[in-house]
């Protein structure tokens, strides 16, 4: 945890941009995989997480706005869990950790949130997306607890945690220590013959030898065209390309998420090398671009076009950038957003709703294909943090769906297409902090350019 004054103060400002009420905000709970004491990996609740530090299940907090004042609500363990678990924090000591003046069990909660009712004061929660929490708030607010769901708290929450303080940059560039040894790690590590599933496997003794976890499951393929592929079935290939995008938690649960795409046998093929330049360019030249102010929509444009204008110098896009964007027809090659909010949440804060933490009165989401799927849209400030991640695929499916309902045939060669079928697909993504005056590029250590890259694929196999 950080000091309980990091605690005391984050609460203090959620405080003052709220006018009355209470603020009620729910820790996660052991979820069981298959039977009740044998639980998936605790994960607690990131706002929770950001509000009081305690990385513990079964506890509550209710924040007084009027008086400033915290509550935590939880149950101190048994005889019977310290022989099976160990000891823990008891509450008092929890409390004293986040800086919380004010310590109940567990029932007294139902007891306290009836007498906030009874007051007709309001209660403000932020959006569940836990069925064990659902049904918990439907008892102690009711079937209608959603009406307590506060576009307020959801903006204030949004507010504070997008601005990352500098012991937060710490934790972020601390697990990026751990991430750039396993990137490297699985560039060394790769070469014809070998299992991805055996690269996994390396990365995860990596990660837990730090006393880490991975922020996110990996993705480790061959076949770089799914964009979520979890599958680490493949022998790999020569002449194939490996996309991996991996990101780890510090240990506060500050995340990383980079990606980087490199050929198996150590070098890339001339296509190879030409598409490879066509993503680095559409990355690096939004990456000189960023600062207080910009929009990422417009990032996510610029992107787009700078992918159309590689495509065309090889054939495979045809007629004027600017109508081919305005079509959507670059969709095809780039069918997903430029990056998203980083933080506690690889994909941060999304939970209280994507279009709370990307967009806002000024900046509305598009509805076009590809660009639809853009998570944050809006003007950037000092102290986001955030990816940099596009891309460009030959997704066989897609492809022939476009082509067999002759979409955008004045922009989209079909044709020389058909050659494309096994390309897979290539995405490079940074994880970059918005300064006053531009940004910082937190990840740029990690081999990159197609000449460091074949610098250090194979390295240790040969």
């Amino acid at each position: 945890m950080f000091d309980s004054s990091v605690y005391i103060e984050r609460r203090s400002t959620l405080s003052t941009k709220m006018e009355k009420g209470f603020v009620l905000l729910l820790g996660n709970n052991n979820v069981p995989m298959n039977y009740l004491s044998n639980t998936f990996p605790f994960v607690q609740d990131s706002s929770f997480l950001y509000y009081c530090g305690l990385d513990l299940p079964d506890l509550n907090i209710l924040i007084n706005i009027n008086t400033g004042s915290t509550t935590l609500y939880g149950i101190d363990q048994s005889v019977n869990d310290i022989i099976w678990e160990g000891e823990s924090f008891s509450l008092k000591e929890c409390a004293e950790m986040s800086g919380i003046e004010i310590v109940k069990k567990s029932d007294s909660l139902f007891k306290d949130i009836e007498r906030i009712n009874t007051k007709n004061e309001s209660i403000h929660i932020l959006p569940q997306y836990r069925s064990d929490l659902k049904y918990l708030l439907e008892k102690l607010l009711g079937k209608s607890w959603k009406n307590h769901i506060s576009f307020d708290l959801i903006e204030a929450v949004v507010r504070q945690r997008s601005i990352k303080s500098d012991i937060e940059i710490a934790e972020i560039q601390n697990a990026m220590s751990v991430t750039e040894i396993i990137h490297k790690l699985a560039m060394m590590t790769a070469y014809p013959g070998r299992k991805e599933e055996d690269i996994i496997g390396e990365l995860l003794g990596v990660v837990h030898s730090a006393g880490l976890r991975f922020a996110y499951p990996t993705i480790l393929t061959e076949n770089g065209e799914i964009l979520h592929n979890h599958s680490h079935q493949n022998i790999l290939r020569e002449g194939q390309l490996l996309l991996h995008d991996g990101g780890v938690e510090s240990k506060l649960h500050y995340a990383t998420d980079i990606t980087r795409t490199f050929p198996v046998s150590g070098k890339f093929s001339k296509i190879q090398k030409s598409i490879y330049e066509f993503v680095l360019n559409m990355q690096e030249e939004v990456i000189k671009k960023l600062k207080p102010g910009v929009k990422y929509v417009d990032m996510h444009i610029l992107a787009s076009k700078i992918c159309i204008d590689g495509l065309k110098s090889i054939g495979l896009m045809l007629g004027n950038t600017e109508d081919a964007f305005e079509s959507g027809s670059h969709a095809l090659f780039f069918p997903h957003g430029l990056g998203h909010m980083l933080g506690l949440d690889v994909h941060d804060m999304e939970a209280l709703g994507e279009d709370y933490v990307g967009y806002d009165e000024v900046t509305n989401r598009r509805s076009q294909f590809g660009i639809s799927y853009l998570r944050l849209g809006k003007a950037l400030e000092c102290g986001n943090v955030l990816t940099v991640e596009p891309g460009i695929y030959f997704i066989p499916t897609l492809i022939d769906q476009w082509n067999q309902k002759g979409m955008h045939k004045e922009f989209i060669n079909y044709s020389l297409l058909e050659s494309f079928n096994n390309f897979g697909g290539i995405r490079i993504e940074d994880n970059v902090l918005i300064t006053k005056n531009g940004c910082i590029n937190l990840s740029e250590t990690i081999p990159k350019t197609i000449a460091d890259i074949e610098d250090i694929v194979g390295r240790e196999s040969y």
